[in-house]
Protein backbone atom coordinates (compact mmCIF):
# COMPACT_ATOMS: atom_id res chain seq x y z
CA UNK A 1 0.00 0.00 0.00
CA UNK A 2 1.26 3.58 -0.60
CA UNK A 3 0.43 5.97 2.57
CA UNK A 4 -0.96 9.48 1.23
CA UNK A 5 -2.36 12.63 2.46
CA UNK A 6 -4.72 14.97 0.72
CA UNK A 7 -3.72 18.46 1.30
CA UNK A 8 -6.26 20.97 -0.16
CA UNK A 9 -8.10 23.59 0.90
CA UNK A 10 -10.78 23.13 -0.93
CA UNK A 11 -13.53 20.93 0.23
CA UNK A 12 -15.13 19.59 -2.90
CA UNK A 13 -11.73 18.86 -4.16
CA UNK A 14 -10.22 16.62 -1.55
CA UNK A 15 -13.52 14.92 -1.31
CA UNK A 16 -13.06 14.43 -4.99
CA UNK A 17 -9.88 13.03 -5.08
CA UNK A 18 -10.27 10.81 -2.37
CA UNK A 19 -13.53 9.31 -4.04
CA UNK A 20 -11.08 8.83 -7.19
CA UNK A 21 -8.37 7.47 -5.36
CA UNK A 22 -10.86 4.81 -3.77
CA UNK A 23 -12.48 3.19 -7.10
CA UNK A 24 -9.37 3.70 -9.50
CA UNK A 25 -6.27 3.77 -7.23
CA UNK A 26 -7.11 0.66 -4.51
CA UNK A 27 -3.55 0.65 -3.99
CA UNK A 28 -3.53 4.42 -2.15
CA UNK A 29 -4.20 4.27 1.43
CA UNK A 30 -5.56 8.09 2.66
CA UNK A 31 -4.52 8.47 5.93
CA UNK A 32 -6.02 12.10 6.48
CA UNK A 33 -7.46 14.77 4.17
CA UNK A 34 -5.78 17.85 5.38
CA UNK A 35 -8.15 20.92 4.90
CA UNK A 36 -5.01 23.41 5.26
CA UNK A 37 -1.23 23.84 4.62
CA UNK A 38 -0.03 24.00 8.72
CA UNK A 39 -2.52 20.85 8.83
CA UNK A 40 -0.69 19.23 6.30
CA UNK A 41 2.75 20.08 8.10
CA UNK A 42 1.35 18.32 11.76
CA UNK A 43 0.10 15.27 9.43
CA UNK A 44 3.77 14.54 7.48
CA UNK A 45 5.30 14.38 11.06
CA UNK A 46 2.11 12.57 12.41
CA UNK A 47 2.38 9.65 9.70
CA UNK A 48 5.01 9.88 7.36
CA UNK A 49 3.44 9.08 4.44
CA UNK A 50 4.60 7.54 1.30
CA UNK A 51 3.02 10.40 -0.87
CA UNK A 52 1.29 13.25 -0.65
CA UNK A 53 -1.41 15.04 -2.78
CA UNK A 54 -0.71 18.60 -2.89
CA UNK A 55 -2.23 21.52 -3.78
CA UNK A 56 -0.58 24.56 -5.25
CA UNK A 57 -2.38 27.83 -4.54
CA UNK A 58 -3.64 27.51 -0.95
CA UNK A 59 -4.50 30.38 1.69
CA UNK A 60 -1.33 31.67 3.82
CA UNK A 61 0.84 29.32 2.56
CA UNK A 62 1.18 27.91 -0.90
CA UNK A 63 2.02 24.13 -1.78
CA UNK A 64 6.07 25.43 -2.15
CA UNK A 65 5.98 27.09 1.19
CA UNK A 66 5.14 23.88 2.91
CA UNK A 67 7.83 21.91 0.83
CA UNK A 68 10.29 24.53 1.76
CA UNK A 69 9.49 23.97 5.39
CA UNK A 70 10.61 19.99 5.11
CA UNK A 71 14.42 20.29 4.46
CA UNK A 72 14.83 16.27 3.59
CA UNK A 73 11.16 14.91 2.68
CA UNK A 74 10.77 11.04 2.54
CA UNK A 75 7.74 10.88 0.67
CA UNK A 76 6.65 11.88 -3.11
CA UNK A 77 4.72 14.78 -3.92
CA UNK A 78 1.91 15.04 -6.51
CA UNK A 79 0.90 18.44 -7.22
CA UNK A 80 -3.01 19.06 -7.80
CA UNK A 81 -3.30 22.06 -9.52
CA UNK A 82 -5.55 24.73 -10.82
CA UNK A 83 -2.60 26.09 -13.34
CA UNK A 84 -2.40 25.72 -17.31
CA UNK A 85 0.17 22.65 -19.05
CA UNK A 86 2.51 25.72 -20.31
CA UNK A 87 3.26 26.69 -17.35
CA UNK A 88 3.41 23.56 -15.29
CA UNK A 89 6.05 21.72 -17.47
CA UNK A 90 8.44 23.05 -14.62
CA UNK A 91 6.83 20.48 -12.31
CA UNK A 92 7.20 18.24 -15.09
CA UNK A 93 10.58 18.44 -16.19
CA UNK A 94 12.14 18.80 -12.05
CA UNK A 95 10.43 15.00 -12.00
CA UNK A 96 7.35 15.94 -9.75
CA UNK A 97 4.09 14.92 -11.18
CA UNK A 98 0.98 16.65 -11.42
CA UNK A 99 -2.77 16.81 -12.01
CA UNK A 100 -4.89 19.55 -13.07
CA UNK A 101 -7.54 20.33 -11.61
CA UNK A 102 -10.36 19.05 -12.67
CA UNK A 103 -9.16 15.58 -12.03
CA UNK A 104 -8.73 13.46 -14.93
CA UNK A 105 -8.55 9.86 -14.07
CA UNK A 106 -6.17 8.51 -16.40
CA UNK A 107 -4.11 11.33 -15.19
CA UNK A 108 -4.74 10.18 -11.80
CA UNK A 109 -4.65 6.56 -12.86
CA UNK A 110 -0.73 7.66 -14.42
CA UNK A 111 0.46 9.50 -11.62
CA UNK A 112 0.10 7.15 -8.98
CA UNK A 113 1.78 4.63 -11.25
CA UNK A 114 5.03 7.03 -11.63
CA UNK A 115 5.34 7.60 -7.56
CA UNK A 116 4.97 3.68 -7.32
CA UNK A 117 8.36 3.56 -9.51
CA UNK A 118 10.13 6.38 -7.71
CA UNK A 119 8.92 4.60 -4.03
CA UNK A 120 10.29 1.02 -5.53
CA UNK A 121 13.22 3.17 -6.26
CA UNK A 122 13.61 5.06 -3.43
CA UNK A 123 14.31 8.22 -5.46
CA UNK A 124 15.25 11.23 -3.48
CA UNK A 125 13.94 14.42 -4.96
CA UNK A 126 15.80 17.75 -5.23
CA UNK A 127 13.13 20.14 -3.57
CA UNK A 128 14.99 23.22 -3.36
CA UNK A 129 15.72 23.65 -6.49
CA UNK A 130 12.86 22.17 -7.81
CA UNK A 131 10.92 25.12 -5.66
CA UNK A 132 12.94 27.92 -6.95
CA UNK A 133 12.64 26.83 -10.24
CA UNK A 134 8.63 26.00 -10.51
CA UNK A 135 8.23 29.42 -8.16
CA UNK A 136 10.16 31.40 -10.91
CA UNK A 137 8.21 29.52 -14.19
CA UNK A 138 4.42 29.32 -12.33
CA UNK A 139 2.23 32.60 -13.69
CA UNK A 140 5.47 34.18 -16.45
CA UNK A 141 3.74 32.05 -19.23
CA UNK A 142 0.57 30.73 -20.82
CA UNK A 143 -2.57 30.92 -19.27
CA UNK A 144 -4.17 31.62 -15.80
CA UNK A 145 -6.40 28.73 -14.70
CA UNK A 146 -9.57 30.14 -12.95
CA UNK A 147 -12.91 28.19 -11.61
CA UNK A 148 -15.95 29.20 -12.83
CA UNK A 149 -19.80 27.41 -12.22
CA UNK A 150 -19.37 25.34 -15.32
CA UNK A 151 -15.67 24.64 -14.45
CA UNK A 152 -12.61 25.93 -15.19
CA UNK A 153 -11.45 28.86 -17.85
CA UNK A 154 -8.04 29.40 -19.38
CA UNK A 155 -7.67 33.58 -19.96
CA UNK A 156 -3.99 33.52 -22.29
CA UNK A 157 -2.34 36.18 -19.90
CA UNK A 158 -1.76 38.44 -22.48
CA UNK A 159 -5.08 39.48 -22.73
CA UNK A 160 -5.29 39.65 -19.36
CA UNK A 161 -5.19 43.98 -18.94
CA UNK A 162 -6.27 44.44 -15.21
CA UNK A 163 -7.91 42.79 -11.91
CA UNK A 164 -9.97 44.60 -9.93
CA UNK A 165 -10.81 43.19 -5.65
CA UNK A 166 -14.46 43.21 -5.22
CA UNK A 167 -14.31 41.48 -1.77
CA UNK A 168 -13.57 37.70 -1.74
CA UNK A 169 -14.20 38.07 -5.46
CA UNK A 170 -11.91 39.30 -8.22
CA UNK A 171 -12.91 40.57 -11.47
CA UNK A 172 -10.26 40.19 -14.58
CA UNK A 173 -10.39 42.67 -17.15
CA UNK A 174 -9.43 40.98 -20.55
CA UNK A 175 -9.18 42.28 -24.08
CA UNK A 176 -11.79 42.14 -26.57
CA UNK A 177 -13.98 40.02 -23.74
CA UNK A 178 -16.55 41.06 -21.18
CA UNK A 179 -14.86 41.21 -17.82
CA UNK A 180 -15.20 38.26 -15.40
CA UNK A 181 -16.16 37.62 -11.90
CA UNK A 182 -13.78 35.13 -10.06
CA UNK A 183 -14.01 33.63 -6.80
CA UNK A 184 -10.34 34.18 -5.89
CA UNK A 185 -9.28 37.33 -3.72
CA UNK A 186 -6.98 39.41 -5.77
CA UNK A 187 -4.18 38.39 -3.26
CA UNK A 188 -4.50 34.98 -4.43
CA UNK A 189 -4.31 36.59 -8.13
CA UNK A 190 -1.58 38.66 -7.44
CA UNK A 191 0.60 35.39 -5.59
CA UNK A 192 0.02 33.48 -9.44
CA UNK A 193 1.05 35.45 -11.75
CA UNK A 194 4.59 37.31 -12.42
CA UNK A 195 5.62 40.30 -10.44
CA UNK A 196 8.17 41.68 -13.61
CA UNK A 197 4.90 41.85 -15.86
CA UNK A 198 2.06 42.22 -13.33
CA UNK A 199 1.83 45.08 -10.57
CA UNK A 200 0.06 45.43 -7.59
CA UNK A 201 -0.56 49.55 -8.08
CA UNK A 202 -3.55 49.53 -5.69
CA UNK A 203 -5.19 47.54 -2.27
CA UNK A 204 -7.52 46.79 -5.12
CA UNK A 205 -5.41 46.84 -8.38
CA UNK A 206 -3.73 44.58 -10.01
CA UNK A 207 -2.33 45.78 -14.21
CA UNK A 208 -0.93 44.17 -16.61
CA UNK A 209 2.14 46.34 -17.29
CA UNK A 210 2.68 44.99 -21.26
CA UNK A 211 -1.00 47.05 -21.23
CA UNK A 212 0.29 50.30 -19.98
CA UNK A 213 -0.22 52.71 -22.51
CA UNK A 214 0.07 56.08 -20.43
CA UNK A 215 1.37 57.33 -16.68
CA UNK A 216 -0.20 60.71 -15.24
CA UNK A 217 1.43 62.15 -12.55
CA UNK A 218 -0.31 63.32 -9.22
CA UNK A 219 0.25 62.18 -5.23
CA UNK A 220 0.08 58.46 -6.47
CA UNK A 221 -1.44 59.24 -9.94
CA UNK A 222 -3.14 56.92 -12.62
CA UNK A 223 -2.07 54.70 -15.68
CA UNK A 224 -4.11 54.90 -18.82
CA UNK A 225 -4.57 51.27 -20.18
CA UNK A 226 -5.10 49.57 -23.04
CA UNK A 227 -8.45 49.41 -23.37
CA UNK A 228 -8.66 53.11 -22.31
CA UNK A 229 -9.55 52.99 -18.42
CA UNK A 230 -8.48 54.62 -15.62
CA UNK A 231 -6.72 53.01 -12.81
CA UNK A 232 -5.09 54.84 -9.67
CA UNK A 233 -1.72 54.29 -8.26
CA UNK A 234 -1.69 54.75 -4.47
CA UNK A 235 1.29 56.47 -3.38
CA UNK A 236 2.53 53.95 -1.52
CA UNK A 237 3.46 51.85 -4.48
CA UNK A 238 4.06 54.94 -6.63
CA UNK A 239 8.18 53.66 -6.16
CA UNK A 240 7.42 49.83 -7.19
CA UNK A 241 5.28 50.90 -10.18
CA UNK A 242 7.93 53.13 -11.22
CA UNK A 243 10.89 50.49 -10.89
CA UNK A 244 8.97 48.36 -12.90
CA UNK A 245 8.19 50.41 -15.91
CA UNK A 246 12.00 51.67 -15.75
CA UNK A 247 13.03 47.57 -16.75
CA UNK A 248 10.41 47.40 -19.67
Amino acid sequence: MIRALIIDDEADARVSLQLLLQKFCPEVQILELCPDPLRGLEAIAAYDPDLIFLDVQMPRMSGFDLLEKIPAPRFQTIFVTAHDHYAIKAIRFSALDYLLKPVEVDELVSAVSRAREQQTQQTTMPYPEVIHNVKNRLGKEGKLAVPTAEGMAFIELKHLLYCEADGSYTQLVIRDKKPMLVSKKLKEIEQILDPAHFCRVHHSSLINLDHVERYVKGEGGYVIMSDGQQVNISRRKKEEFMRLIDRL
